[in-house]
């Protein structure tokens, strides 16, 4: 099945819609970003496009391009790239790079896409090395990150999200 990769953009309101829809029912916590795209998609869209040219960003925001990886017209991932890591929440709780694949699609290699995905637009953001966090519990995103050529350099607790994070460092791609 060919993938694609787009911006944000109103024509997939509908499939992110209804993938928002099964992370409320699934995993509420997961939800939480997503939720203002229901009350105005339009203005959603529009936010994560200002987001991505620095513009309108609210306080201890970094500029952040977000693609969503489609499959057959359906959001199945959703990458966020941020451009820097210059808070100190993103140097130590978040990284460069945050994905998330719809629940109903896991299982499938979308994670994979994703990293590869995310790590080519951090290289087009001119990051050299990309730090990637995830739940020392989480072995599907530590795989991701792992096959994506992340190399461990630390475990420890955040108070942030209540439990241990894994800190991985990862090399984008180089130019073709």
């Amino acid at each position: 099945m060919p993938l694609q990769v787009a911006s944000p953009t109103t024509r997939y309101e509908s499939s992110f819609l209804a993938m928002l829809a099964e992370y409320e029912h699934l995993e509420p916590h997961n939800a939480e970003i997503y939720t203002p795209a229901k009350a105005n998609f339009e203005a959603y869209v529009h936010s994560l496009q200002d987001e991505e040219l620095g513009r309108n960003l609210p306080d201890g925001w970094v500029p952040c391009s977000h693609r969503w990886l489609i499959v057959e017209d359906h959001v199945v991932a959703v990458v966020r790239v941020r451009h820097n890591i210059n808070t100190s929440f993103l140097a130590s709780s978040a990284g460069h790079i945050g994905y998330d694949v719809r629940p109903s699609r896991r299982g499938n290699g979308f994670g994979h896409c994703a990293m590869r995905m995310g790590l080519t637009e951090a290289r087009a953001q001119g990051i050299d090395r990309a730090l990637l966090y995830t739940g020392a519990t989480n072995l599907a995103s530590r795989a991701i990150i792992e096959r994506a050529g992340g190399v461990l350099e630390s475990i420890s607790f955040s108070t942030y999200w209540n439990e241990d994070l894994c800190r991985y460092w990862a090399s984008p791609p180089a130019e073709a």
